[in-house]
């Protein structure tokens, strides 16, 4: 095994070598068969933060056109592979020890795609030359996760506070699009947390996410009973679809999604309510 780089040091006290191993292997087979994947997870975070956080797996990233030709990659090195879920998540296993191979978020929003890779960002991770998911795409994939026993908005306020003064806010914006609300959340806890940086996010980003606020506001309601709860919790809203009747906010995306995202396509990311309440 290569020696690793500063944060993996700390790894090799909780991490046996064997573990250890696997990881770089994965890197090592898929970089030998040419797949293009990116890494994300504690060792991108790490790379972008300075923060180390102990990691029981490696999470790859690619998309979903080369999810076969990692697993043959993977098998190869001797990983057993499986798809965990079509929608979005695949793993390697060699004995107790594996690898993430994710090419979706798992409420179907952040798909990988051609986007990430052109503005991924070089990095070093077990020793090999690696490609790392951009800081935008990742804090567009954490924005979303908020379930009780796991809620990845440190994360973002971290990635926001070391990146923020040299990201793509408008690819960021136009990556939430429709679910610009969510961002927003975010953002305004990372000024709660770092009031004194809070220009690492632009005036004019948080000009322009508030005044969407405000037109929300004098919208009022949807007339169409929509929870999108699903898309940041898979548990936390089923009473209101199972017992109020709310439609699943997932199944609204899918099918903006299926029918060209017209609302992503608009010119400033803002979504026509499906139905206002007059």
């Amino acid at each position: 095994m290569k020696r690793p780089r500063a944060g993996e040091e700390i790894a090799t006290e909780r991490r046996s070598a064997g573990e250890l191993d696997a990881r770089a292997d994965a890197i090592a087979a898929l970089n030998e068969a040419e797949v293009p994947f990116l890494v994300a997870g504690a060792y991108a975070f790490f790379e972008y933060t300075g923060i180390f956080r102990d990691t029981k797996d490696l999470d790859v990233f690619l998309r979903r056109r080369d999810l076969e030709d990692s697993f043959v990659a993977l098998e190869r090195a001797g990983f057993r592979t499986e798809l965990l879920d079509p929608g979005w998540l695949g793993k390697g296993y060699r004995g107790e020890w594996f690898v993430d191979v994710i090419f979706s978020s798992g409420n179907g929003v952040a798909v990988v795609d051609d986007l990430w890779f052109e503005h991924a960002r070089p990095g070093e991770v077990m020793g090999h030359p690696v490609l790392l998911a951009p800081p935008e795409e990742m804090i567009w994939s954490k924005g979303f996760v908020c379930e009780r026993e796991r809620y990845d908005g440190h994360d973002v306020a971290h990635l926001v506070h070391a990146c923020g003064d040299g990201m793509d806010w408008e690819r960021l914006l136009a990556r939430f699009g429709p679910h610009w609300e969510v961002l927003l959340a975010q953002l305004l806890m990372f000024r709660f947390v770092f009031p004194s940086d809070r220009s690492r996010v632009p005036e004019r980003v948080m000009r322009e996410l508030l005044r969407r606020a405000g037109e929300g506001v004098a919208e009022g309601d949807w007339a169409r009973r929509v929870c999108r709860g699903p898309l940041v919790s898979r548990v936390q809203y089923r009473h209101a679809l199972d017992r109020l009747g709310y439609e699943d906010g997932r199944a609204l995306h899918a099918r903006q999604r299926a029918e060209g995202a017209a609302p992503e396509g608009s010119e400033d990311g803002a979504v026509v309510s499906p139905g206002r309440a007059r």
